[in-house]
């Protein structure tokens, strides 16, 4: 029936219905039964993002699904890659390279040049995979996108493959979500709808039998499963700040605040402080709700100038000098850590309008923003303990100034081959006193030894067994685990066209 049944793809009733969760599982359910697996999103908008091997940008879901199929994130997994800037506007980023600023009308403009290139990446995918598990992009049956579309039915109707669609029961009205989409698709649209998934049930699924009957008698359309809610689940999102966070004793606990700016991206880095056992870590927006904290962190930006402007306008820089005053840490990452800075200059108007900004001046260094941006994965230690640290950068900042004499990071490159041999280099900055440090380096925590080192700098005097990495790989499992108990290995492969293992 399909010219391509070895791709499936999800699409959703709405935003956050669910799809990047059930991505992660399928690909994870396939792996672990040996077949060749790998995700895809041919449009995605997030400012959480993961470079990859060769020095591309993708979105940070699909690094995730990448995991999950046991692979290195690749630039064809998430050719396009949206980055919100502004309210009207985005950095667009194709095959892991940004090609500028666009505003919405004008990039709904460019979609159909952008066609080809989304097809080429999922077809290089497909010739070396046994499968293809494609994510979609908010709701087919946003009538208004529906022209250009080249991420959800568009994508699926040029490369002719099923589609399932799955729809969050936890928010109500799961029903009119699951037929109405139904019901606002083309003929043709609708004739690839396989199968719907309900997600986050609780309770008996027996309640849902008369809702289902009715939904498959009205669309002929079988709800291939009912995933139940999975209480306290972490994978990390694919861009909204998650609530989730594990349960904490309140002995020997550190408090940390993150400020949360208009534009705040790769909050992932936080997950692990959220996630350890004996850290109550919480993102804070406006400084009059700030309440104590042992530790403030400045995070990554998309618009550094325009949210350091924000954070000003709130009081933050007042509240943060009395906070170290009175003996507290302050951390920034990336666009945070420029904002520690004395000035911050974009003469090319690279994420906003041209002109320079004055830093916090916590730190004695200037930075400028250029057009070409750093993207690379990188390894190394601590220079103040030896302890191993890895993560990735993403800036288009070039630092210069008397604070980065003191760096908090020794370094190496990782090359395409995998490798990260080569010449070190110095990152970030410690400031004299010692209760100030930056760095360019996102996921520089997710390291158990180099977070270990970070905690105590805070005040944390006797540490969890925590090994994040190995927490995720865990929390991977336990969703997989959920999903193939309802939406088993022989349904996969029937959807898929895989014969079954003799």
């Amino acid at each position: 029936m399909f010219s391509t049944p070895t791709t499936l793809m999800v699409q959703g009733t709405t935003s956050d219905a669910g799809k990047s969760i059930l991505v992660t599982a399928l690909c994870r359910i396939l792996a672990r039964h040996k077949i060749s697996v790998a995700p895809f999103k041919s449009q995605n908008m997030a400012l959480n993002s993961a470079v990859t091997p060769c020095g591309g940008e993708i979105g940070r879901a699909q690094a995730v699904q990448a995991q999950a199929c046991y692979l290195s994130p690749s630039i064809e997994m998430n050719p396009i890659l949206l980055k919100p800037n502004s309210d009207l506007g985005s950095q667009v980023i194709v095959n892991g390279k940004s090609i500028g600023n666009m505003k919405a009308t004008e990039y709904h403009l460019y979609k159909p040049d952008l066609l080809n290139t989304v097809v080429a990446a999922h077809d290089s995918l497909s010739q070396r995979y046994q499968a293809v598990i494609v994510e979609g992009a908010g709701s087919p049956a946003e009538i208004n996108l529906r022209e250009h579309d080249i991420a959800n039915m568009g994508f699926a109707e040029k490369v002719d493959c099923p589609v399932i669609i799955v729809a969050d029961i936890d928010r109500g009205g799961v029903f009119a979500h699951l037929y109405g989409t139904y019901a606002l698709l083309s003929d043709s649209e609708r004739a690839r709808v396989v199968g719907f998934v309900i997600n986050r049930f609780r309770g008996d699924v027996d309640l849902l039998t008369p809702g289902l009957v009715w939904l498959e008698e009205k669309t002929s359309v079988p709800t291939l499963a009912v995933i139940p809610y999975i209480h306290d689940l972490h994978i990390e999102a694919e861009d909204s700040i998650s609530n989730n966070q594990s349960q904490k004793t309140e002995e020997n606990r550190l408090k940390i605040v993150v400020i949360n700016y208009p534009r705040t991206s790769n909050h992932t880095d936080f997950d692990v402080l959220r996630m350890y056992p004996l850290i109550d870590c919480e993102f804070v927006k406006e400084a009059s709700d700030f309440s104590g904290a042992d530790v403030i962190i400045l995070p990554g930006s998309k618009n550094v100038r325009g949210d350091l402007a924000a954070m000003k306008d709130s009081g933050w820089p007042e509240l943060i000098n009395s906070h170290l005053r009175y003996g507290g840490k302050v951390v920034g990452i990336c666009g945070g850590f420029q904002m520690l800075g004395d000035t911050i200059h974009d003469p090319q108007g690279i994420e906003s309008a041209a002109g320079s900004s004055r830093g916090l001046g916590l730190l004695e260094f200037e930075t400028t923003l250029a057009g070409s941006k750093t993207l690379r994965n990188v390894k190394g230690i601590s220079l103040t303990s030896g302890a191993q640290v890895s993560g990735y950068e993403i800036h288009a900042g070039i630092s210069t100034g008397a604070a980065l004499a003191s760096p908090l990071l020794s370094l190496r490159l990782q090359h395409d081959d995998g490798s990260f041999a080569g010449s070190t280099f110095n990152d970030g900055a410690i400031s004299t006193d010692g209760k100030i440090i930056g760095t360019y380096v996102h996921g520089a925590f997710d390291e158990k030894a180099m977070l270990g080192e970070i905690l105590r700098w805070a005040g944390l005097i006797t540490l969890a067994d925590f090994d994040y990495q190995a927490y995720r790989e865990n929390e991977i499992n336990r969703l997989a685990d959920v999903v193939e108990q309802v939406l088993p290995i022989t349904t996969l492969r029937q959807l898929l066209s895989l014969r079954p293992v003799s």
